[in-house]
């Protein structure tokens, strides 16, 4: 049995939609904008979305990241506004942020058997940590909103840290940070590269969940245990027998 739980979210504990792709994000973004005296077109500001996004990316120092960097989008928000010179704090990028999120969201909900798992761990004395590939500002407040922020004893998203999964780097800083020992602990995701071929990088076992967005497997699935239903209920009877 395992003293550290390390999960993935998206896909993992939470099933979510979103649609970026969709004409009227762009169009209620540019409005948005305008009302603050930034004008854009919604084709304009969709390209430079994109590519002050890359931009935030080539400026993360390398000794941040092995492989996979990852930026802060508030402060694409924010150039968003000040290259049409407009001034904008980062209070103000931030909403804005969150307001891009809520507006691309088809929906965010919990899988069935999250409580139930969490509740697992406790009564064994486990520990929950959260290890997600996301944005602070979109991803903090559906977990909030979802109830579960409390039940972790860590959250740890790659927008924070520079670095995202399978980067082995992520998994370490959080190892480091708890003084985790990799054979008391275990990652639980859906991704067969991101969770499970960068935990076994890092020295951890792993429990791979095919959910409903789990992208296709490729290659040797390198997990400790599988549960191809995805089931949250089948996960706690594999690792507790309850």
């Amino acid at each position: 049995m395992y003293k550290n739980y390390i999960f993935d979210l998206y896909g993992t504990l939470v099933d979510i939609n979103t649609n970026e792709r969709k004409a009227s994000l762009w169009k209620n973004m540019t409005n948005i904008y305008a009302m603050y005296g930034a004008k854009y077109t919604p084709s304009e500001f969709k390209k430079k979305y994109f590519a002050y996004t890359e931009d935030e990316i080539k400026k993360i120092p390398t000794d941040k990241y092995t492989t996979n960097p990852e930026p802060q989008i508030e402060y694409v928000f924010q150039r968003l506004f000040t290259e049409k010179g407009v001034e904008c704090d980062m209070s103000l990028a931030v909403n804005t942020g969150k307001t891009f999120r809520a507006l691309s969201l088809t929906y965010v909900k919990l899988y069935d058997g999250v409580i139930e798992l969490f509740e697992a761990i406790r009564k064994h004395d486990g520990k929950i940590y959260l290890l997600s590939n996301a944005q602070r500002i979109f991803t903090e407040p559906e977990i909030r909103m979802l109830g579960i922020y409390d039940m972790f004893d860590d959250v740890m998203i790659s927008s924070d840290e520079g670095c995202a999964k399978p980067d082995i780097k992520f998994y370490q800083r959080l190892m480091q940070k708890h003084s985790l020992k990799p054979e008391e602990s275990i990652m639980i995701g859906n991704d067969c590269t991101t969770d499970i071929k960068g935990s076994h990088d890092a020295g951890l076992d792993s429990l791979y969940l095919h959910t409903n967005i789990s992208p296709e497997i490729k290659g040797e699935l390198l997990a400790k245990y599988q549960i191809m239903s995805g089931s949250l209920i089948e996960a706690r009877k594999a690792l507790f027998g309850d």
